[in-house]
């Protein structure tokens, strides 16, 4: 895949201490959704600050579309937009003059049909006279995006983009940003949300106190550092788990009614174990009711992380 963005041993350090970025190196594909998770504080948001302009590194190199930053920012930065957490524009000014105002920012000129296209892509066109500060929570956060979509950027950062918008709202954001990508647009996301994640990034890394702890397909990920739980009914109570059973990582409940299995080491390795365990209780004819299993999700492993700092 065509790198779109690369980032070498960013540093960030600031003059009272704290190292917000300690080495950080990432490269992200062209037309790929990249999720960045990690708890508050983790660094996420000046990752992204430094691409985009906003934060100066102590260290490091940030090449975006073949571009040193540092030397051609201006034009690098052109090809960027950048949906930040916090609403940050004129409340009184109306929808359509703040996306349209947006535009001119980056020296495009001005196009009507432009706009309406993208308010209408994100259900603002009905809203287009109104001013911001007369929009709910989550209309809002469209503007936001209709802000950085307005000079139609190749390369899209998302921080926090559905923070504090109920999940009916959430969910059709997802499916604008699965539209961006759609159309070309390469998009980072930060996120609280991990079934965000879960639902739409092709990549996943995990950050934490500045380190980049984990970068991977998401796909891969969940595959190998995956759990998984099944709880089976037994017909008859059992005073101890079998020998014949002894090789698997099962627990019994205290009646005696259940057996539980917790397989790690990856997800697939786990079901194809709980087939055999299924395989040997028909073949040593002990009789249940039921079967009932769940994998781990991404945030689980996020957790997982975060807690053991790999």
């Amino acid at each position: 895949m065509e790198p779109i963005l690369e980032i070498s041993g960013l540093t960030k350090r600031y003059a009272d201490g704290p190292v917000a970025l300690d080495g950080v190196d990432l490269t992200i594909g062209k037309g790929e959704i990249f999720a960045l998770l990690g708890p508050n504080g983790a660094g996420k948001t000046t990752l992204i600050g430094a691409v985009c302009g906003l934060v100066r590194p102590s260290e490091g190199t940030i090449r975006a579309f073949g571009m040193d930053l540092a030397k051609d920012w201006r034009s690098a930065r052109r090809r960027i937009g950048l949906v930040p957490q916090e609403m940050a524009t004129d409340m009184f000014s109306k929808v359509i003059d703040t996306v349209s105002y947006s535009r001119g920012l980056f020296g495009l000129p001005a196009s009507p049909a432009r706009i309406e296209e993208i308010l209408r892509s994100l259900m603002l066109w009905d809203k287009r006279d109104s001013q911001i500060r007369h929009l709910s929570g989550g209309m809002k956060r469209r503007v936001l995006i209709a802000k950085a979509l307005a000079h139609d950027p190749e390369l899209l950062f998302l921080d926090e983009p559905t923070a504090g918008v109920d999940v009916e709202l959430r969910r059709d954001m997802w499916r604008q940003i699965g539209a961006m990508r759609a159309a070309g647009t390469t998009i980072i996301l930060t996120t609280h949300y991990i079934e965000e994640a879960e639902e739409m990034a092709d990549r996943v890394g995990v950050i934490d106190k500045g380190r980049l702890l984990l970068v991977e397909d998401k796909a891969t990920l969940m595959a190998r550092m995956g759990s998984v739980e099944a709880v089976i009914t037994l017909e008859a109570p059992l005073a101890d788990v079998p020998a014949r059973l002894a090789a698997y990582p099962l627990t019994l409940s205290d009646d005696g009614l259940k057996l539980t299995y917790r397989g790690h080491g990856g997800a697939t390795e786990a079901k194809a174990e709980v087939a055999h365990l299924v395989q040997a209780l028909v073949e040593a004819r002990m009789g249940f009711s039921a079967l009932d299993t769940r994998q781990s999700s991404l945030e689980d492993i996020f957790v997982d992380l975060v807690e053991q700092g790999v």
